[in-house]
């Protein structure tokens, strides 16, 4: 991997992170374009992901303090009823890498046709949030909370915007925009950091030399920087999109992108 296609690779990820249009569908397609797969591009992967997990914590580190501070008072106050909730949000994902993680895998090698279709059901999903006047809820509740978490779970589809299926179920369910994007975020952070921990553990079984063949150190720093800055950005940005609510234009960009992931490889 030459050290501009990783920067390429690594602003993608930084900005598709918290944009809802799909890290891994726009990876998935870069990747396709730049001819990389295997351990190089799992190595990658890795590195970006938890590049993205360290922005959110730059962006939101009031609001993770605010927990933390709130958890060690050892009450039921505001801050422990949040944590309770992200953790109940991470029940279905857990499921889901626990015991269909094999699959997922395959699906992600199964070429573009998925993505395409993926990208197209989370171009419905943010459509239908759009123009859907659900009564609003002042709190996120443990139910609807887990009902997040099964849109993320599901969302570890190639395609299937993880920001864009859980903000857009908490809006069909009511819950309040301002609340939605930070949790969405927030709720985001445990399960890409345990899914890197797994990765690193495959990269540790297979050799250090092995899992960087192809991948030269100087091209893992770009990326990694690239991601970490794009998802900075990226992270205040779609803050201020929900508040405003102005997700219909991704909806028709998810809808156009899918479209043409779908057609173009029959065409050219």
């Amino acid at each position: 991997m030459e050290w501009f296609e990783a920067l390429i690779l690594g602003i993608i990820q930084g900005l598709t992170e918290y944009l809802p249009v799909s890290s891994s569908g726009h990876l998935a397609i870069g990747a396709n374009l730049f001819g990389l797969s295997g351990e190089e591009n799992l190595t990658f992967t890795v590195a970006v992901h938890v590049a993205t997990v360290l922005s959110t914590i730059v962006i939101l580190w009031k609001e993770i303090v605010w927990l933390f501070t709130d958890l060690f008072k050892f009450k039921w106050n505001e801050g422990t009823k949040y944590i309770v909730n992200i953790l109940i949000s991470m029940i279905p994902v857990g499921v889901v890498g626990l015991f269909f993680k094999d699959k997922v895998e395959a699906i992600f090698g199964s070429g573009l046709l998925v993505v395409g279709i993926c990208l197209l059901v989370t171009a419905s999903l943010l459509a239908f949030s759009y123009f859907a006047r659900p009564r609003q809820r002042e709190t996120i509740s443990p139910l609807h909370a887990f009902i997040i978490g099964i849109a993320q779970a599901l969302a570890v589809l190639p395609g299937l915007s993880r920001s864009g299926s859980t903000i857009a179920t908490g809006l069909l369910l009511g819950n309040k925009k301002e609340r939605l994007a930070q949790f969405s975020f927030l709720m985001v952070i445990p399960p890409i950091l345990g899914e890197a921990l797994l990765d690193v553990k495959d990269m540790a079984e297979m050799g250090v030399s092995e899992a960087m063949a192809g991948l030269p150190t100087i091209s893992l720093i770009v990326g990694f920087m690239a991601a970490f800055i794009c998802g900075c950005l990226a992270c205040k940005w779609m803050i201020n999109i929900v508040k405003k609510g102005k997700l219909i234009w991704f909806a028709v960009y998810c809808a156009v992108v899918g479209l043409s992931t779908i057609i173009l490889p029959y065409v050219l």
